[in-house]
């Protein structure tokens, strides 16, 4: 049977990588801004593995992007700044003040009041924005900067650009700047593209660029009032288009025959081909 070790038994591991005489020389190197590309990487790998279905890789890479987290902790404790404790501390202490439905006190040992079952989830997450916002305008106040706090606040910069439109979207809509259905957050989408197609034909191209990202955060609007995520969304598609192209690909193999030396009609031809192939695989869908 093999051995068995505790999150404990991975701090001290962390460690030891990070000795300066006998540590491992590119774990010493490493800094909290060189860790950032690998931690992103990581992210999309549980992802993905949870989109796959894959029980085993998913625990692998869970283990990756703890690794991840139990890095970060050890330079912040090198540097003086806090430990993984204090990780925990703090984490555990917001989830108790963000759940008074389950925590009523704040503390572990008040769950389970019968007073606060029922709930639905729609008022748990009007109640979990609304102590959001209190934490933020608390946060606010404690800032030393000379404009006043935005419901915008603490909505990372450094997010993918779908990710932050989707959030940016979420938070105004806390204070009542929203569409309340789907329909006119089409029709935006559709005056979006008109507005886009004026300036392709003047050949704007700084314009261009200004009304397309208009129409993706649109789309993304679009996809919020359909209870979709986009990235998940965008993701199927990529997947789509691959196992589509592939069989492309496989089609025109079979003809003796390559991509780049066929005309648009021809390529047209087999990509309809290619699209029944993967519609039958898929059984229809």
């Amino acid at each position: 049977m093999s051995q068995t070790y505790r999150i404990d038994d991975l701090l001290t591991l962390m460690e030891k990588l990070r000795d300066p005489e006998q540590g491992c020389n590119w774990d010493k190197k490493q800094t909290l801004a060189s860790l950032t590309a690998y931690t992103l990487e990581e992210v999309y790998e549980v992802i993905d593995a949870v989109e796959t279905g894959d029980d085993a890789q998913l625990q692998d890479e869970l283990g990756d992007l703890l690794f991840q987290i139990v890095f970060y902790t050890q330079i912040a404790r090198e540097e003086g700044r806090f430990d993984f404790n204090a990780i925990v501390t703090a984490v555990t202490e917001k989830l108790l003040r963000r759940h008074p439905h389950v925590f009523p006190d704040g503390t572990l040992e008040s769950f389970g009041d019968p007073a606060l079952q029922g709930i639905d989830a729609q008022e748990v997450a009007a109640r979990w924005e609304l102590i959001k916002n209190e934490e933020r305008a608390r946060k606010a106040a404690r800032s030393a900067a000379a404009q006043p706090p935005s419901v915008l606040e603490d909505i990372p910069a450094s997010l993918p650009a779908l990710d932050r439109a989707r959030k940016l979207q979420k938070r105004a809509a806390t204070v009542g700047f929203d569409w309340q259905q789907a329909m006119p957050v089409l029709q935006k989408l559709r005056e979006e593209i008109d507005e886009l197609e004026v300036e392709m034909l003047a050949g704007a191209s700084k314009r261009v660029v200004e009304e397309f990202g208009d129409l993706m955060f649109s789309c993304v609007n679009l996809a919020r009032h359909l209870q979709v995520d986009p990235e998940t969304a965008l993701r199927a598609a990529n997947r789509k288009f691959e196992q589509r192209f592939r069989a492309m690909e496989s089609i025109a193999a079979e003809e003796g025959l390559v991509l780049n030396a066929m005309n648009e009609s021809e390529l047209e031809t087999r990509w309809q081909r290619a699209k029944s192939v993967c519609s039958v695989k898929q059984g229809g869908k």
